[in-house]
């Protein structure tokens, strides 16, 4: 009988540790978990230590906090211009509220996921192929808007999704490469006559200013000659009108200057080397002029 109590003791004793262990509950970091009392919602555990009733209470679901990224698989897209394009990217989403991820969804992942295909196909279906190449960060931020909106209902938050890879047709890709060379000849074109503009333009200015300048320069020479010769030409008229009142005040004033005038020549005649020169005075001259007015008046007297 002892031996039968102490074995009931025993298996009283591992059953009370094995009911105080399940009903602790240590929950790890960036994890939430869902617990149910009788099959009811009853609370949601963060990190850290937590009791729970044993038996009658029981984690139903395990959750992660951490960003979860999700491949879109590559799939091949219409677009507006029925070009038919591979188009595949990726999608971060997290868990925010856990009780919406736990009930709302069966799994968030995969609707998250779906979702972002079908938003994917509707978005490129509506847009060119040249808008989808030069609009990729716009194609992102709508599809991130639907996403965002429908993970509210589910307790996710999408926190970027991005396109990795667009893969255009060969034929399409060649027609590009081609367009894209024409453009960038067009391009060169383009600059190469504006650049010759430019330097006609400029060439012609600097043309423009050459011979303005040129003419301002004539016009300022022909205004410094012109103040010359009028400055010439006062001194010279005060010179005759002062040489004209000293005659006036003193008689001699004439023979004075035709004297100097003289002097002057004689000294321009004295510095000539040449040595057949023959210096006649002044009265001799009025000498001789005077016999050759006589002899003229004796020869008409004679002939009469």
């Amino acid at each position: 009988m002892a031996s039968g109590a102490t074995v009931v003791l025993i298996v009283i004793g591992v059953v009370v540790v094995l009911t105080i262990l399940k009903g602790i509950v240590i929950v790890s970091q960036a994890e939430v978990r869902i617990v149910e009392r009788l099959g009811k919602f009853d609370r949601a555990l963060s990190a850290g230590f937590h009791l729970i009733v044993p038996y009658i209470d029981r984690v139903q679901a395990i959750l992660s906090t951490k960003e979860h990224i999700l491949n879109i698989p590559r799939q091949p897209v219409i677009t507006k211009d029925n070009v038919t394009i591979q188009i595949d990217g990726i999608a971060f989403v997290a868990v925010v509220e856990a009780y919406k991820a736990a009930y709302n969804v069966n799994n968030y992942q995969v609707a998250v996921l779906n979702l972002a295909l079908t938003t994917l196909r509707s978005e490129i279906g509506s847009m060119t192929l040249d808008e989808i190449l030069s609009n990729r960060e716009h194609i992102n931020a709508k599809i991130l808007i639907v996403l965002d909106a429908a993970g509210a209902n589910w307790g996710t938050k999408v926190t970027r999704i991005e396109i990795s890879d667009i893969a255009v047709p060969t034929e399409i890709q060649e027609a590009m490469s081609m367009q894209m060379k024409a453009e960038r000849e067009k391009r060169a074109i383009e600059l190469k006559a504006e650049a010759d503009k430019v330097a006609v333009i400029r060439e012609a200015e600097g043309f423009k200013s050459q011979q303005f300048l040129k003419a301002e320069a004539i016009e300022r020479m022909a205004d410094a000659e012109a103040f010359q010769i009028k400055a010439i030409a006062k001194a010279q008229q005060e010179s005759i009108e002062m040489i004209t009142a000293a005659m006036h005040q003193n008689t001699n004033a004439a023979e004075f200057l035709l004297t100097k005038d003289r002097i002057a020549a004689f000294n321009e005649l004295a510095k000539n080397p040449a040595k057949d020169k023959i210096v006649v005075p002044y009265e001799a001259v009025n000498l001789i002029g005077s016999l050759s007015i006589l002899g003229d008046t004796l020869k008409s007297a004679l002939k009469k």
